[in-house]
């Protein structure tokens, strides 16, 4: 018998579950025109309710790094990201270019994080 190299046979199967577990905070105000300045929009966190019709008592939920967005409604319309920006403490809210935002508009913010996990099974048949 001639010289054979012999291999080992192996086969592998992975199976990952991943639940992305999302956490939604939504928060409520009423456009007042005393948080307009130069055609920016400033709201502190405290003018905000949430979603219970409660007054925000300190500071907005804010999102998780890399796992988390906004999103602003302005009169019940989706606005682009880069015209808001939330303070990384959630002290506030800054809208710009909000020079025709009409008084008592209602705005709504959005926080949408996750908390994701996953188990993976892995069988080796050999």
């Amino acid at each position: 018998m001639a010289t054979k190299l012999f291999k080992l046979v192996m086969d592998a199967v992975t199976t990952t579950d991943t639940d992305t577990n999302p956490e939604v905070e939504k928060y409520f105000y009423d456009f007042d025109d005393a948080h307009r300045t130069s055609g920016t929009i400033t709201i502190p966190s405290t003018a905000f309710f949430d979603d219970a019709g409660d007054p925000v008592a300190s500071n907005l939920v804010t999102t998780a790094d890399d796992n988390g967005y906004y999103l602003l409604f302005i009169n019940g319309v989706l606005q682009q990201s880069s015209l808001f920006t939330v303070a990384a403490t959630g002290s506030s809210v800054v809208i710009t270019q909000a020079s025709t935002v009409p008084v008592s508009a209602p705005i709504t913010l959005a926080v949408n994080n996750f908390a994701p996990t996953s188990t993976s099974t892995t069988t080796v048949t050999s």
